[in-house]
């Protein structure tokens, strides 16, 4: 008898008894949609179980197995997707109330590749609506609800991926994929407590994705450890001739060692605490007495102090309303769930095409010091998100009840540096990893910084930690 606890293993671990014929893949898939259906709606992060595919993709992989023919670590995993991702037949919805039907006649490409390596598709899940390109202000932004983070249900599960890190937390699915334009992976990472993986732009094919902004949108993989990510990495990055932008190098990741060979060298940004919560502040103080065991650290080094965050604004309104123009000039905009979500379309599609080409012309003089900066590190390090998750109910330009109104901002006063947006914008990779928790049981996260397709080495780096911590196996409540 299969036990409710396997979807919080590892693949690997669960791979193991998949050979060993612990259980089928069969069963497998039963007990993650089982556990979808139960538990999904209450954290707002199932839009649709796929039980009819993922019966014949679990069944399909048994026959395999069980005849000898292993395609991988991922034969027979059960998985879900953030619900841009289109799928044959399925329903993909961008998470958007007048899209709720919308469907397409063939899969997209990480779709494809995950049914190469065996992955067993079972549920489309939840997102923010449009992947926030309309600017959404309230957690609930979505036709399936605000997203929950399983730790505590009356905070945010994060944004837009919020489906796909809340399921994998709750130990709903094995692992999702998910997207990132600027901080779609990562934050749901950070506010759900599971290990989110951003890779390089170009890595990994958008094709048959939802397009946000071209030059910005990345697909990545969330799961419970770094190996879990690689593994999915290593599957579904490469080249792709429907998405030109993608690269031919792809990625090759080799089971961990009990230690690194090598130590690395790491830097901690400067500011990298300004502003944060005390315990997301506590939790980064003990991540770096941890990292100085496999890395020399370099502290206070100074990060760009760029308008990251306003040029990848101007580029999603002005790449966003091109790609969602249909659905703004047809006024089904009004249909969607945030009230900022309704009107914001319209104010894209007035950016001026000037302001759009400086934040391009800028934007190669930014990636040219972010890369002049990393090129002596193998990571640079920050908090993921400076605070823990915000509670549902709230706008987020809401004053915190009980809190004074945050001072106005002083000309030159020392800023929290922008990692999330400068990542983006100079197509980074980035990994986030658990670090602990904070005040009601949220979790706080660590960010590693790469030079672009450096997600080997970074790769290397969250391994080593996660084998001296083991918050990425801790489990939300029942």
């Amino acid at each position: 008898m299969i036990g409710e606890d396997v979807l919080f293993s590892s693949v690997r671990e669960i791979g193991a008894q998949l050979r060993a014929r612990k259980f089928s893949a069969v069963e497998l898939a039963e007990l993650s949609l089982r556990r979808l259906e139960t538990l999904g709606p209450a954290l707002g992060a199932l839009v649709s179980v796929t039980r009819e595919r993922a019966m014949s993709e679990a069944h399909r992989a048994n026959q395999e197995l069980f005849a000898g023919k292993d395609r991988g670590p991922l034969h027979g995993i059960p998985y879900g997707l953030k619900d841009l991702v289109a799928t044959k037949g399925i329903p993909t919805s961008w998470g958007a109330a007048p899209l709720r039907e919308q469907v397409f006649d063939d899969d997209a490409t990480v779709v494809t590749r995950l049914e190469q390596a065996g992955a067993v598709l079972v549920a489309k899940l939840a997102m923010v609506e449009l992947a926030g390109g309309m600017g959404y202000n309230n957690p609930d932004a979505s036709f399936t609800g605000p997203g929950r983070t399983p730790w505590n249900t009356a905070y945010w599960s994060g944004g837009s991926s919020s489906g796909s890190a809340a399921a994998v937390a709750a130990g709903l699915v094995s692992f999702a994929i998910g997207s990132e334009t600027s901080g779609s992976i990562l934050t749901p990472a950070a506010f759900c407590g599971v290990t989110g993986l951003r890779p390089s732009y170009g890595l990994v094919s958008r094709h048959g994705a939802m397009a946000l902004a071209w030059t910005l949108d990345t697909l990545g993989p969330l799961a419970r450890s770094v190996d879990d990510c690689a593994i999915v990495l290593g599957a579904i990055a490469g080249a792709d001739p429907n998405d030109p932008t993608t690269t031919g190098d792809g990625f090759r990741h080799r089971p961990p060692t009990a230690r690194p060979g090598r130590r690395f060298r790491i830097g901690v940004i400067r500011n990298a605490t300004l502003g944060t919560d005390a315990d997301v502040e506590s939790g980064f103080k003990q991540a770096l007495a941890l990292l100085r065991e496999v890395a020399d650290v370099d502290e206070d080094v100074a990060f760009p102090d760029l308008p990251y965050a306003e040029a990848v604004r101007l580029i999603v309104s002005a790449e966003g309303a091109s790609a969602l123009r249909e659905l703004i000039e047809s006024g089904r905009v009004k249909q969607l769930q945030d009230r900022a979500d309704r009107v914001r379309g319209f104010a894209h599609l007035l950016t001026p095409a000037v302001d759009y080409i400086d934040a391009m012309r800028a934007r190669v003089a930014m990636r040219s010091e972010l890369d002049a900066l990393l090129s002596r590190y193998d990571a640079l390090v920050a908090p993921t998100r400076t605070r823990l998750a915000p509670k549902v109910g709230q706008d987020f330009d809401a004053p915190t009840p009980g809190s004074p109104p945050p001072p106005e901002p002083q000309p030159g006063a020392p800023r929290p540096p922008a990692t999330i947006p400068a990542g983006n914008l100079a197509g980074l990779p980035a990994l986030a990893l658990p670090m602990g928790f904070g005040r009601d049981g949220l979790p706080a996260s660590l960010q590693l910084l790469g030079r672009a397709f450096s997600e080997t080495t970074l790769v290397a780096l969250g391994t080593a930690y996660q084998q001296m911590t083991d918050w990425h196996r801790k489990r939300p409540p029942a």
